[in-house]
């Protein structure tokens, strides 16, 4: 694969970066692809290993060395043929996956790894660019029905794999726009939203159906959770209606800090500071928005969310950023040799990081204080961790400024009253319970209803919900016709 010796002749090479004094004044993307050379210099790098530990790394199990090859001899054209062939939408993955591929590249045992997610990147770019994105309409129609609930990547994968089996697919969305988190969570410095609008023709122009506004169950969710519905779709109806449902609608519920002073304005959920922003990009007018601007904003959560409120703060003019995490902080170099090939711990610093931000370890909040209903400070201790255990240090207790904090602790299952209304089995984590392997993978205890994405297997990565969509449709085509050739 690649280039016989090339891992010896060739550095990994970094995507270039808009500097971080010109990036924060947009939410544009700041992050450019490869050059067609330069990628093949990254693909030359990919090592012969034999046994290619990034395909297993990889949830969609991506044929990493034959895009790699491929890009090396600059046959882009068939680069995104392959690359299709395991991912739909390689333009997510590209720019927001963490790249557990690259983890699990063999060079990393004692070099750095190939560039991996920057070759993702430069295919689908170029592959768009050159118009060889377009619509693949099935070439017969089933006459079966079927729903997916939520348009995250869960469920855009789920949809878009059903339909191009020949099945009629209606896709129902709570918000005003489709995408999920994708749309209203993940900032559009990171991913602008025109990524998911081009997806969305070609899923159209494929027969799928974008219904919006549409909530599923009658009881609306609660706090931290976006809901622009204006129509209501009871589970009798819809399967009543469809030959098939699938839930697809992500964990939403937030974890929550019930500690003193939880009630004060000022202490908010990530997940309704994010969408706001996400809304203003797009041109809407938001009323009351939850802004940084000249306050001494405090980030609860060391991971990806908490990374995003950081970078969202900075653009809207914080005067101070500081984010808390409750876990030690890891070293800087994994030990390869106890870790390799899985995700290993260790100090990440992301861009949002790079712009500005106070990072603080082993942190535990004790209490949001106030006065007059606003929030002035917040109280804090240090802890350690002993036996798995964590334990408060004495004498350490601190007290903090803070004008905004954002809760950004991830998310502990799918809001319930819709499993609940769809009378679907709960595992112990408040997940929709279906299994994936053997026959009726990913069917719930409930006949024709199936869960993929974060409903079914809890809070994951972008790339995890498109590989749950795409075996969650091969189980819902196999269920509707008998068999299916869409791929596992």
């Amino acid at each position: 694969m690649g280039k016989i010796t090339g891992f010896l002749e060739y550095a990994r090479l970094a995507e270039a970066a808009e500097d971080r004094r010109e990036r924060l004044k947009h939410y544009r993307e700041f992050v450019e692809r490869l050059s067609d050379k330069d990628a093949g210099i990254q693909g030359a790098r990919c090592m012969d290993c034999g046994t290619p530990f990034c395909m297993t790394g990889c949830p969609v199990n991506n044929i990493i060395p034959d895009w790699n090859d491929l890009v090396y001899k600059q046959n882009w054209r068939q680069a995104i043929d392959v690359l299709h062939s395991t991912n739909n939408f390689p333009e997510f993955t590209g720019r927001v996956c963490p790249a557990p591929c690259e983890a699990a590249c063999t060079l990393n045992i004692n070099n750095d790894p190939v560039g991996i997610k920057s070759i993702e990147h430069a295919i689908i770019d170029k592959a768009w660019e050159e118009g060889w994105v377009a619509a693949q309409p099935p070439a017969r129609k089933t006459g079966r029905r079927v729903a997916v609930v939520g348009s995250g990547p869960a469920g855009l994968a789920c949809a878009q794999q059903l339909a191009r089996a020949g099945h009629d697919v209606v896709v129902l969305e709570k918000n005003d726009r489709i995408g999920g988190l994708l749309r209203y969570g993940i900032p559009d410095f990171k991913m602008e939203k025109h990524h998911i609008d081009r997806r969305v023709a070609q899923m159209v122009a494929e027969g799928v159906e974008f219904r919006t506004g549409v909530r599923v169950g009658s009881a609306r969710p609660g706090k931290g959770v976006n809901d622009y519905s204006h129509q209501v779709a009871s589970p009798a109806a819809l399967l009543a209606e469809y030959d098939a449902v699938v839930l697809a609608g992500g964990a939403e519920q937030p974890r929550d800090l019930a500690l003193p002073g939880r009630a004060l304005e000022g202490v908010h959920f990530a997940m309704e500071f994010l969408p706001q922003q996400n809304r203003v990009v797009a041109g809407d007018r938001v009323e009351g928005q939850i802004t940084a601007t000249g306050k001494r904003v405090v980030v609860i959560g060391g991971g990806d969310t908490g990374s995003d409120c950081v970078g969202t703060s900075n653009r809207q003019g914080a005067k101070s950023v500081t984010q808390f995490e409750l876990l030690p902080q890891p070293p800087a170099h994994e030990n390869k040799e106890m870790t390799w090939p899985y995700w290993p711990v260790k100090l990440r610093t992301s861009s949002s990081h790079e712009e500005g931000c106070a990072r603080d370890w082993a942190v535990a909040t004790k209490a949001f204080i106030g006065e007059n209903g606003r929030l002035t400070s917040l109280r804090a201790v240090r802890v350690e961790w002993q036996g798995g255990k964590m334990v408060e240090v004495p004498g350490s207790a601190f007290e903090l400024p803070a004008d905004l904090v954002l809760l950004a602790m991830g998310f502990v299952s799918p809001v319930q009253s819709l499993l609940e209304e769809f009378d679907v089995e709960r595992d112990t984590r408040g997940n929709a319970k279906a299994a994936t392997d053997g026959p009726g993978g990913y069917a719930t205890s409930v006949p024709k209803v199936f869960a993929a994405g974060d409903v079914r297997r809890g809070q994951s990565l972008v790339v995890w919900a498109i590989r749950e969509g795409r075996q969650c449709a091969r189980a819902v085509d196999e269920f509707l016709v008998g068999c299916s050739e869409l791929p596992r």
